[in-house]
């Protein structure tokens, strides 16, 4: 599942293949860009901000969103693709490298100047050079009586956290993710966890946070509803908690070592 470590670490992959080459090759498959075509121009440069990623070439900026099922993959120069044809919503090629987005759930051609746009609503990336945690701390205290669970997903608090982080998060600070966030104590503390959570991950292929990279002990909760709390044993629940209006998204909690405050 697409999450901010995982955007950060396609922006690095893409950046290797593509910044400071001349694009042979651009195909944008969204009808609404169809007749773009940047061949010719320079890619300046590759970068994730959250869960976008911005890749700047000549005066225009493609901005993607992984979503739920979309990922980018660099492949060598005639090397067959992994995933097919016509999952490809973008194709950026270079003398030596294609660059493939699969499924991708937001494709867009945008000026450069018009970047604030699409991501100038978001918090402090947690990845990136903006990290702020005084300002993310002062932004999720302002999320008031909402559920922790659901601000700690609204990307304008802080960019960077998905669903998997959400849940391991609140079991490591040991409160239900349904806990009205002005009741969550030491909010700071959550979001030095968030930091320290997904720059541990961040260069990693599979994500661990239980310190433990057995499969089936790599996670603390999320994805194990049903199953013994790896700390006390009791069952997992899972249920469902929106994550915006009308969107709601699974919730893993330990009953026992998370509390409903």
């Amino acid at each position: 599942m697409p999450e901010g470590d995982t955007v950060w670490r396609t922006a690095q992959r893409l950046d290797a293949a593509l910044t400071r080459h001349v694009l042979t090759e651009c195909d944008v498959r969204v009808p609404r860009y169809a007749t773009v075509n940047l061949s010719g121009n320079t890619v300046d440069s590759v970068i994730a901000r959250g869960k976008h990623l911005l890749t700047r070439v000549g005066d225009h900026t493609i901005h993607t969103h992984l979503k739920m099922e979309g990922a980018w993959h660099v492949y060598p120069r005639g090397a067959r693709w992994k995933r097919p044809g016509h999952q490809a919503r973008i194709v950026l090629g270079t003398d030596d490298a294609v660059a493939v987005g699969f499924s991708l759930g937001i494709t867009e051609v945008i000026g450069r100047d018009e970047e604030e746009s699409v991501v100038g609503h978001l918090g402090p990336d947690l990845l990136g050079p903006d990290w702020d945690a005084a300002v993310a701390a002062a932004n999720l205290a302002a999320a008031e009586d909402r559920p922790i669970g659901e601000a700690l997903l609204d990307q304008r608090i802080m960019a960077g956290i998905g669903n998997v982080y959400r849940n391991e998060i609140c079991f490591l600070r040991g409160v239900d993710p349904r806990t009205p966030t002005d009741r969550v104590p030491d909010l700071p503390k959550v979001v030095d966890l968030a930091h320290r959570l997904l720059q541990a991950n961040r260069d990693r292929a599979v994500r661990v946070t239980t310190g433990d990279r057995r499969p089936g002990r790599r996670d603390w909760v999320y994805g194990r509803g049903g199953k013994p709390c790896l700390r006390c044993g009791t069952l997992i629940v899972a249920d469902e908690l929106a994550e915006e209006p009308g969107r709601e998204r699974s919730i893993f909690y330990c009953p026992n070592c998370q509390p409903l405050r």
